[in-house]
């Protein structure tokens, strides 16, 4: 426990040590601009271990976060359906949220990384029922995910099935006031590729960093060539360790958010909990916490 309360005092003081083995240098939490706050804190009910529960959000308080990421859920054998298309789970959620004080920041759908939207005819009325969803839960975002067996990284047939599937939906999206973001592998050209051909305000790109950075982008220059009016959420991720002792640069990322004007939810989705989940995604928490400061 001593090394984490003496980090916390550190990093709660007024210094924060970013990256140094893999950037080779320290950057000071506290050298990150200083624009006008505005950012809110999540974590995804997955990396703190539940999933599509109620339960996340007692944790999430007693973390200190703003908000959880609810997922949709997994399907259980002999059911066609995910968990969160119940509204009797949908009004178990609302009451946890408004119990605890921590709000719903956006909805994901990670069941696609294994049943692809790209082939599978059940998923496509999955992101159609996702918009009364999001309505009646009075949320404005949906992650679609495509990882693992949804991945589109050199299948064109797939990619093209996904745009013609999005170009349906997306409108209903839109009239519907919410907003699915797509996260993939795919790079910033590829990603441009999708929004133009879907051109809908329904469709805007989930960002990243952790899983950019990995595939060789810059990350600072890929949120400003896509901009405020492109991106509707992002996760912030380190594969390395935990924030600020891993690769990932989190002052730059503060400076390109500041370049284009966002302001809103960032999402922590840790790949490591050395320490355990909760103390962990604490750890991580007080790090981001004066780098972003939370909104009044």
């Amino acid at each position: 426990m001593t090394p984490l309360l003496s980090r916390r005092a550190f990093v709660q003081g007024s210094l924060a040590v970013v990256g140094a083995a893999a950037l080779g240098r320290v950057v000071r939490a506290a050298d990150a601009p200083a624009a006008k706050a505005g950012f809110r804190l999540f974590a995804c009910d997955w990396t703190i271990q539940k999933t599509c529960s109620p339960d996340a959000f007692e944790l999430a308080a007693r973390i200190g976060l703003d908000g959880v990421q609810v997922d949709f859920g997994r399907l259980k054998e002999g059911v066609t359906t995910l968990p969160l298309f119940d509204e009797a789970h949908q009004d178990r959620i609302l009451a946890a949220s408004a119990k605890h004080g921590v709000a719903i920041s956006s909805l994901a759908m990670g069941v696609l990384n294994n049943v692809p939207y790209k082939s599978e005819a059940a998923t496509e009325q999955w992101v159609r029922d996702a918009v009364g969803v999001m309505r009646r839960m009075k949320v404005r975002v949906t992650l679609l995910a495509f990882f693992s067996k949804g991945d589109l990284v050199d299948d064109e047939m797939g990619l093209a099935e996904v745009i013609r599937r999005l170009q349906k939906v997306a409108p209903a999206a839109a009239d519907a006031g919410v907003v699915f973001g797509f996260e993939s592998w795919l790079k910033t050209p590829q990603l441009e590729r999708i929004l133009d051909e879907v051109n809908s305000p329904g469709l805007r790109v989930y960002y990243d960093v952790g899983n950019m950075q990995k595939v060789g982008e810059e990350v600072g220059a890929a949120i400003r060539r896509l901009g405020r009016e492109r991106i509707c959420e992002i996760h912030l991720k380190d594969y390395d360790d935990l924030y600020g002792k891993g690769s990932m640069n989190f002052p730059n990322v503060r400076t390109a958010l500041d370049a284009i004007g966002y302001r809103g939810w960032l999402g922590i989705e840790g790949v490591k909990t050395p320490l355990g989940v909760e103390p962990s995604i604490r750890y991580d928490v007080d790090y981001l916490r004066p780098i972003f400061p939370k909104l009044a």
